[in-house]
């Protein structure tokens, strides 16, 4: 490992300690218990989920499964109910390496809890884990706003915040992406919670094709949620979020109602708060959209006082992580 064995497991001990209080007693939920990034040892992060152990390993070489194996077992000896374990190393030449490698014999969770919605898992499907941690303050606020209301759910990946607000009693969630996979597991965390599954409610699409598509049908929603990725490129259009995040905004706003919710997450790590806040305003300074709320990225991912020694590329103040989640409210010309 690039960090240290010593300062290593020295700062995972100090990161546990902060996070104590926010073990789920139930084994249930899920939280980062360590951001390598801004707590000493980049090459790491290391999330929980229910009884699961994920280890995502960022080094290059991978720092191998002998090494992980020993994260494991100090992670065991003070979480004695941990009972499966998974390493993610993303500089693997092996792509199943890279979905995951099973460090112990127990097979993976196969599904967590956030307050009172669950939402299915599969940790060796993807190269990530397939459920945000960042953006559970946006999951949160999704169940307690939309309860009645309609949203769109673009980029959707495994549904996760469609999945929330249907959980909090949206009257409809339509969820878009391109892969049917990701989709799956939409309809097994619905499966979870209860609700009923519609086929026209997953659209296995692209992005740029389907919202045009609902543009000129004078579709909208309540709320429409754009969480995309960093960057991406399709026959259709480029997704920039560094260089063009305002185009993606412009995409969708006419797909929101009047007095209706436009959520942008932007995770750009050179796109400073200060930058993306003032593009934000200025698309704002026409009067027909306002923001009215920025969603902080939970603590145990962004790090605590006495654990953090790094800091992100660029700052992201007034936001606190680079993850920046924006919910604004959107005024339609002759209908306010």
């Amino acid at each position: 490992m690039a960090t240290s064995r010593e300062s290593l497991f020295s700062r995972l001990e100090i990161a546990l300690h902060t996070r104590a209080s926010l073990l789920d007693p139930s084994h249930e939920g899920a939280l980062r218990l360590f951001n390598g990034f801004y707590e000493g040892a980049p090459e790491l992060a290391i999330d929980l989920y229910a009884r699961t152990l994920l280890i995502h390993d960022y080094a290059s070489p991978p720092i191998g499964q002998a090494a992980a194996r020993s994260i494991v077992e100090f992670y065991m000896q003070r979480l004695p109910w941990i009972a499966a374990a998974v390493l993610k190393s993303r500089a693997a030449e092996d792509a199943a390496a890279r979905r995951g490698t099973l460090l112990l014999d127990t097979p993976p969770d196969r599904k967590v809890r956030e307050g009172a919605v669950w939402y299915a898992l599969d940790l060796t499907r993807w190269r990530d884990a397939g459920l945000f941690l960042d953006t559970r303050g946006l999951r949160a606020w999704a169940f307690s706003h939309l309860g009645g209301k309609t949203a769109l759910n673009t980029f959707a990946y495994t549904g996760s915040l469609g999945v929330a607000a249907a959980a909090g009693g949206a009257r409809q969630v339509v969820h878009l992406d391109r892969s049917r996979t990701a989709l799956d597991l939409a309809r097994a965390s619905y499966a979870l919670n209860g609700l009923p599954i519609k086929r026209g409610d997953f659209l296995v699409e692209d992005f740029f094709t389907a919202t045009g598509r609902m543009r000129r049908a004078g579709q909208r929603f309540d709320c429409v949620f754009l969480d995309p990725p960093f960057f991406a490129a399709s026959p259709r259009g480029v997704i920039d979020l560094e260089h063009s995040p305002i185009r993606l905004i412009n995409k969708v706003r006419p797909l929101v109602e009047d007095g209706g919710w436009l959520v942008a997450v932007n995770n750009a790590l050179y796109v400073s708060g200060e930058e993306y806040l003032r593009e934000l305003q200025a698309l704002c300074a026409g009067g027909y959209m306002e923001i009215e709320e920025l969603i902080p990225v939970p603590a145990d991912f962004t790090g605590f006082a006495e654990t953090r020694v790094t800091g992100p590329p660029a700052d992201p103040a007034p936001f606190n992580h680079p993850t920046k989640i924006v919910v604004m409210r959107v005024r339609r010309k002759g209908e306010s």
